[in-house]
C-alpha cells in the first residue's frame, strides 16, 4: 500500500553486507540509512522531536522551530518541519558542504551561517547562537537535539529493533560516531536489554574529544576535523557511553578517502561520517582474531558531498590525495596541465565559452591554448570590459579580449618571486624549457602554506 506522506518512508532502512572491503576474519553489515527520504540517519529524530514537542503542547500549528546543526539534523527536521507547516530557523557552522545549505534552502528552511573555529561559550558559537534566536523569537521551539531526550528515543524504540530484526538477533559489535549522541546513547540502551552481547564501539574524527574521555573519563583541547556531523568539543547532556569501550581516532583523510573507497568497490554513496564509520569498523574487525558479526551505517548519501570528498581537487587542497612530489612550483599547481586538468580555452573559442568554463569550475582565469603553447590569458576583468554594455559580444572570440602580456614564471622560481607577482596584479604562469605546466594562484599558494602549517 502507497504511504501516505513521506514521514512514513522514514526507517526500515534495508541493510547490506560488505563483500570487497577487507573485513579480516568478520562480516561487516552496513545499514542503509542514506535510504530515509530526507537522505540521512536524521529523519528519524527529527520526526521523533518534532512530535514530542508536539506532544507536551510546546509547538501549534504554524510554529517556529529553531535548531543548531553541523550535519544532517538540518536537514531531517526541515524533511519534517515543510510536510506539517512549521517555519524552521537553522544556525549552521560554515564548515558545513554547500550542498546541504542548498538542500536546506530549497526545503524552506530558513539557514543562518556562523563560524566553525569557536568554541562553546563564544557569542557566533553554532548552539549558544541558536539558543539565543529561539530566545528572541516569540513562541519559537529550541529543538536542542544535544539535550533532547526524544533523539536517543528514537534509535532506542525505531534503529535498535531494526537492526536486531536484520542480524537475525546475532549481533557482536555495533560502531557508531557521535554528533548529539542520540544514537549510540539509543542503541546502547536497547542492546544492553536485547542483545548484551553487542559491543558498542566509538568511531570519531581525529580532533574531537570522545575517544579521550572514553579511554580515560576526561578531555583536553578539541581541535579541528573537516567530517561533518560526527565528532565534539564537549560531552552532549544525552550521551550514555557507559557501554562503549572501544573508539578509534580516525584522521580526516582515511575518513574521506574511505568513503571514496566504499563507491568504487561495494557501490555505495556514502558521506565524510560514513568514510569515518566504516574505517572505524574495518578497523575493529581486523583487529579481531575470531569471526564477528559487526555493523555500522551509511548514515546519510555522498550526493551531499561532491563537492567535497568526491571532488578531486578539493581532496588534493586538503592534502588528502597524495600526489608525486617534485620540489618545485609542480607541487603548488593544483591543475597540473600535464595531468589533463588544466581549465583552458582556444583563442578562436566565443567569449560565451569561456564564461561557461569559468562559471562551471569555478575559476577566475583561463589560459588560452593555440595546441601545447600559452598564447594568452583571459580572466574575468578581461571578460568584463569586453561585454560590458554589449552583450553581443559574447559571441566575439576570446583572442579579441584576451591578455597576451604573459608574466611566465619557471619550475624553480621561489615563493618571494611569485608574491611578487601577484602583488603587480598577475597570475603565475608557470612555463619551463616551452612546456607549460599550469598556473599557481593566490588560493594555491595558500593552500601549500596551509598544508606545510604546524598543527
Amino acid at each position: 500500500m502507497p504511504a501516505s506522506t513521506v514521514l512514513e518512508l522514514i526507517g526500515n532502512t534495508p541493510m547490506v553486507e560488505v563483500r570487497r572491503l577487507d573485513t579480516g576474519p568478520c562480516r561487516l553489515f552496513l545499514k542503509l540509512e542514506c535510504q530515509n527520504p530526507g537522505g540521512s540517519i536524521k529523519d528519524r529524530i527529527g520526526r521523533s522531536m518534532i512530535e514530542a514537542a508536539e506532544r507536551d503542547g510546546r509547538l501549534r500549528p504554524g510554529g517556529t522551530l529553531v535548531e543548531a546543526t553541523a550535519g544532517n539534523t538540518g536537514l531531517g527536521l526541515a524533511l519534517v518541519a515543510a510536510a506539517k507547516g512549521y517555519r524552521l530557523i537553522l544556525v549552521v557552522p560554515d564548515k558545513m558542504a554547500r550542498e546541504k545549505i542548498f538542500h536546506l534552502r530549497a526545503m524552506g528552511a530558513e539557514v543562518r551561517l556562523t563560524r566553525s573555529d569557536v568554541g562553546k561559550g563564544h557569542p557566533e558559537y553554532y548552539q549558544d547562537m541558536a539558543e539565543r534566536i529561539a530566545g528572541e523569537t516569540p513562541g519559537a521551539v529550541f529543538i536542542n537535539q544535544f539535550a533532547n531526550p526524544a533523539n536517543p528515543h528514537a534509535h532506542e524504540t525505531g534503529t535498535g529493533p531494526e537492526i536486531l530484526a536484520q542480524m537475525d538477533g546475532d549481533l557482536d559489535a555495533m560502531v557508531c560516531g557521535v554528533g548529539s549522541a542520540g544514537t549510540i546513547t539509543g542503541l546502547s540502551r536497547y542492546f544492553g536489554r536485547e542483545s548484551p552481547k553487542t559491543e558498542m564501539v566509538l568511531a570519531d574524527p581525529v580532533g574531537s574529544v570522545l575517544v579521550d574521555y572514553i579511554r580515560t573519563g576526561s578531555f583536553g583541547a578539541a581541535g579541528s576535523w573537516v567530517v561533518e556531523g560526527i565528532g565534539e568539543d564537549f560531552i552532549p547532556p544525552i550521551a550514555d557511553f557507559s557501554r562503549v569501550r572501544t573508539g578509534f581516532s580516525i584522521p580526516d583523510a582515511e575518513s574521506c578517502n574511505t568513503a571514496r573507497e566504499l563507491l568504487v568497490k561495494e557501490g555505495l554513496l556514502g558521506g565524510s561520517s560514513t568514510g569515518t564509520l566504516v574505517a572505524a569498523a574495518l578497523r575493529y574487525c581486523r583487529a579481531q582474531t575470531t569471526p564477528k558479526r559487526v555493523c555500522t551505517f551509511v548514515c546519510d548519501s555522498g550526493n551531499k558531498y561532491l563537492s567535497k570528498v568526491f571532488n578531486d581537487w578539493w581532496m588534493i587542497d586538503q592534502g588528502f590525495i597524495e600526489r608525486p612530489k617534485f620540489g618545485d612550483l609542480r607541487d603548488l599547481i593544483s591543475r597540473r596541465h600535464e595531468e589533463g586538468a588544466t581549465v583552458t580555452v582556444a583563442p578562436a573559442d566565443p567569449l560565451l565559452i569561456a564564461y561557461q568554463r569559468m562559471k562551471l569550475y569555478d575559476v577566475s582565469q583561463l589560459p588560452v591554448m593555440d595546441g601545447d603553447v600559452v598564447v594568452g590569458l583571459l580572466d574575468e576583468y578581461d571578460l568584463l570590459m569586453a561585454t560590458a554594455g554589449r552583450p553581443d559580444r559574447f559571441h566575439a572570440t576570446v583572442a579579441s579580449a584576451m591578455s597576451t602580456k604573459l608574466e611566465t614564471v619557471t619550475l624553480d622560481t621561489p615563493l618571494p618571486k611569485l608574491i611578487e607577482t601577484f602583488d603587480a596584479g598577475h597570475v603565475a604562469i608557470v612555463v619551463d624549457a616551452g612546456r607549460f605546466h599550469g598556473l599557481v594562484t593566490r588560493i594555491d599558494v595558500l593552500n601549500h602554506l596551509r598544508r606545510n602549517a604546524p598543527l
